[in-house]
């Protein structure tokens, strides 16, 4: 557009008359739109462009996506996702003790549970980096901190240790070589302005061949010796067997390390945090330091931390979305991948990601979809979902999909997914169930899920009771798509029964809450109860 053709704002703003914003905004957005075109950008409709930046910025631009990637912890997707929990709204006790009726910390909800967990006390700041900065600059600014030139790492986005530690105030003391590092050289290194001896796990790579470094029960005897405190920052942060093999942050308190550091949202499952346990002096010491208050959590995250920590001292792994996926087996994937029918489906490797496990894979079945590598990529990732590319083709894989996302990946691929219905029923030798009438009841519901199946539904029926419990049931509801489940009239009808159709309910709600509940009853029969809720595939 010729400079003399560019109209004014005020001309661009009268003409475009009647808009959802303040006029303010209005003006803000014409400017940068005209202020574009003299800066030679190719803008054909000035006033649609001001609409559309304008309804730009309504939309959120955080999004959920569908991570295909086979990759538990994908950083750039946000690492571990968010275990379920309803954010407070209004005010809370973040900071106040309702029992005393004074000013609290907010370390309550989080340190008693870290205890439970670690054995020691710890406590909360906004990531693992800010944690190293913290702990080194409380225990060896102005002094020294000793570390294995093989553990000065990179983590993300160009973020060394030898660079935090600067930051933190302390000098860096190399001892050893790359690849071997002994016990003599931390104990030659120490001299009177030794502060800390620092161990780094290398969680985002692996060393192997000629190598060699002292065990961290040597360090820690080292650091006793000479009482100097021995700090681990061990990175990924496992406090539970999830399916991948990496230190435990228990393992290395007992080994006799003082403190400990950890990300929140990598083998913990949690959100964004880095976490600090240890000897309760060091840690009452640390929190003290001024740094503290700057690094320090908001009450969002410490109740999804509360949240996410509670589901681990229970051993509620299923309930932790990064600690399922990492635990799904093989079979279970491949289970669920055979229901996308026109698909090739191929053996594969899913990995934890997040900078953790770096040698390790976990067996898979991947799907492969047909198509320009490169072009079908572009699409989905248009539509909410995000593939990996392997050997030129485009591959998913169902770890990382959360099941009642299925149904969008099926809609992305533009494929059909049958509705899938959870049938639940007491197990045919149940004492309520006759004797006599067992043998027909279960050919009368094997010839049931055959007629269903024909119909079109993902039928499936699931034997539970009372006695049995329905921690099998739960687990289904976690680990496969799930559209809706019908409970049996036997268990329906029967009243002595209530409580645990109740249970049955809960369940449900719990695990699977976007799932349709229904009752059979015997007066009608189950595809006409199925189809109140779904239309008829058929």
């Amino acid at each position: 557009m010729n400079p003399r053709e560019i109209p004014s704002v005020d001309k661009v703003v009268l003409r475009l008359g009647a808009i959802d914003a303040p006029r303010a905004l209005v003006v803000e957005e014409t400017r940068r739109v005209l202020a574009a075109i003299r800066a030679g950008e190719p803008i054909a409709d000035i006033d649609a462009q001001i609409r559309s930046n304008i309804e730009a910025l309504r939309a959120p631009s955080l999004k959920r996506v569908i991570n295909a990637t086979g990759v538990v912890l994908h950083t750039n997707l946000g690492r571990a996702p968010c275990v379920g929990f309803a954010p407070l709204q209004g005010y809370s006790n973040l900071e106040y003790d309702l029992e005393k009726g004074r000013r609290g910390k907010r370390d309550s909800h989080t340190s008693p549970l870290m205890e439970r967990l670690t054995g020691k006390p710890g406590i909360v700041v906004n990531n693992n980096a800010a944690a190293v900065l913290l702990v080194l600059n409380e225990l060896a600014a102005g002094g020294e901190a000793i570390v294995s030139r093989g553990e000065l790492i990179e983590i993300g986005d160009g973020f060394r240790i030898p660079d935090i530690m600067k930051a933190s105030g302390a000098a860096l003391c190399e001892v050893g070589t790359t690849n071997r590092t002994h016990l003599d050289d931390y104990r030659s290194a120490i001299n009177e302005r030794t502060r800390v001896i620092l161990r780094v796990h290398p969680s985002n790579f692996h060393m192997a061949g000629f190598t060699a470094k002292p065990r961290l029960d040597e360090l820690a005897a080292l650091a006793r010796e000479r009482r100097i405190p021995l700090y681990e920052d061990l990175g990924s942060g496992c406090v539970a067997e999830v399916g991948v093999h990496e230190p435990l942050v228990r393992e290395s308190i007992a080994s006799g390390v003082n403190l400990v550091s950890f990300s929140g949202d990598k083998l913990l499952g949690g959100q964004q945090a880095g976490i600090i346990t240890g000897d309760a002096n060091l840690v009452a010491r640390v929190r003290k330091n001024p740094l503290f208050r700057a690094l320090r959590v908001d009450k969002l995250v410490i109740q999804a931390l509360e949240t996410t920590l509670k589901k681990l001292i229970f051993e509620q792994y299923d309930e932790i979305p990064a600690l399922r996926m990492l635990r799904l087996t093989k079979e279970e994937i491949r289970k669920r991948a055979a229901k996308f029918t026109g698909l090739e489906l191929i053996e594969g490797e899913s990995v934890a990601g997040g900078g953790s496990t770096p040698d390790q894979t976990l067996p898979t079945w991947l799907l492969v979809v047909p198509g320009d590598a490169v072009e079908v990529e572009k699409q989905l990732r248009a539509r909410g979902v995000i593939a990996r590319i392997r050997d030129g083709r485009v591959v998913l894989d169902l770890r990382t999909v959360f099941p009642e996302e299925e149904a969008k990946l099926a809609e992305a691929l533009a494929m059909p997914r049958k509705t899938a219905i959870f049938h639940v029923g007491l197990p045919l030798d149940h004492p309520s169930i006759p004797a006599p009438d067992r043998l027909e009841l279960a050919e009368r519901l094997s010839e049931l899920e055959d007629r269903m199946r024909a119909a079109g539904y993902n039928y499936e029926i699931i034997h539970s009771s009372p006695e049995g419990g329905l921690d099998g049931f739960r687990h289904r509801l976690r680990t496969d798509p799930c559209d809706g489940v019908l409970i049996g009239g036997g268990v329906v009808s029967n009243p002595d029964l209530t409580h645990f159709l109740e249970q049955i309910v809960d369940a449900v709600h719990e695990a699977a809450p976007h799932a349709k509940v229904m009752f059979h009853s015997h007066s009608v029969d189950v595809r006409t109860t199925i189809e109140r809720w779904f239309k008829s595939p058929s």
